[in-house]
């Protein structure tokens, strides 16, 4: 595992993530859709709206999407198991595309970035400039939505957590804060611990 000495890119690192895959500590993964994010879904129109994963994992989420008609979804995942793991899933899908590679190095525009479970997964120090590439990212009033953690884990490794209130600070330069709250259809195990988000990217004059 980490310690707080070794580099803030730790949380990137491919192997490290490899080596959790290969070991079967998936523990972030529920074997589902997030049910904070599907029931946003259930009430989003645009089906054709650019969908990007990052840090997707085992894209439940994906899944949950393509039954319900979106036609435009990429996954990306610095881990190749995962990666093998979607692409053997989703290769009869043609509305998925399946990226194994670097979130911080991805290119392209999107309507909408889902979270769950990524930006918990890299260090801290790193989180400003995911608000940065997010932002560049995404198109004129694109969003980001999904969950955070509402949680100090005390760790020196991912999962690392964080408040409503820090979130609030370092994404607000960037994005207008729709909805940052304590999320009310949690799953059990992490009832009382998330929160739900929906950030506007602010438009610049």
């Amino acid at each position: 595992m980490a310690n707080k000495s070794e580099p803030i890119s730790l949380a990137l690192d491919r192997q490290f993530w490899e080596t959790r895959w290969n070991n079967n500590e998936t523990g972030w993964d529920i074997g589902y859709a997030s049910p904070a994010i599907t029931d946003f879904f259930d009430r989003y129109e645009n089906k054709n709206a650019a969908i990007l994963i990052p840090g997707c994992g085992n894209a439940y989420e994906a899944e949950y999407l393509v039954q319900h008609g979106f036609t435009d979804i990429t996954l990306i995942d610095i881990a190749s198991k995962a990666v093998e793991n979607i692409q053997n899933k989703f290769q009869d899908l043609p509305q998925v595309k399946v990226i194994c590679g670097d979130f911080f190095e991805q290119t392209g525009k999107y309507d909408i970035i889902i979270e769950q479970t990524f930006f918990c997964a890299i260090h801290p120090g790193l989180r400003e400039q995911y608000v940065e590439k997010a932002y560049n990212l995404l198109n004129p009033g694109g969003i980001i939505t999904g969950v955070l953690f509402d949680k100090d884990f005390g760790n020196p490794h991912p999962p690392f957590g964080g408040s409503q209130e820090e979130y609030q600070q370092i994404f607000s330069g960037k994005f207008d804060i729709l909805k940052l709250e304590r999320c009310s259809n949690s799953i059990p195990p992490r009832a009382g611990t998330e929160v739900f988000i929906h950030f506007r990217k602010k438009i610049t004059l």
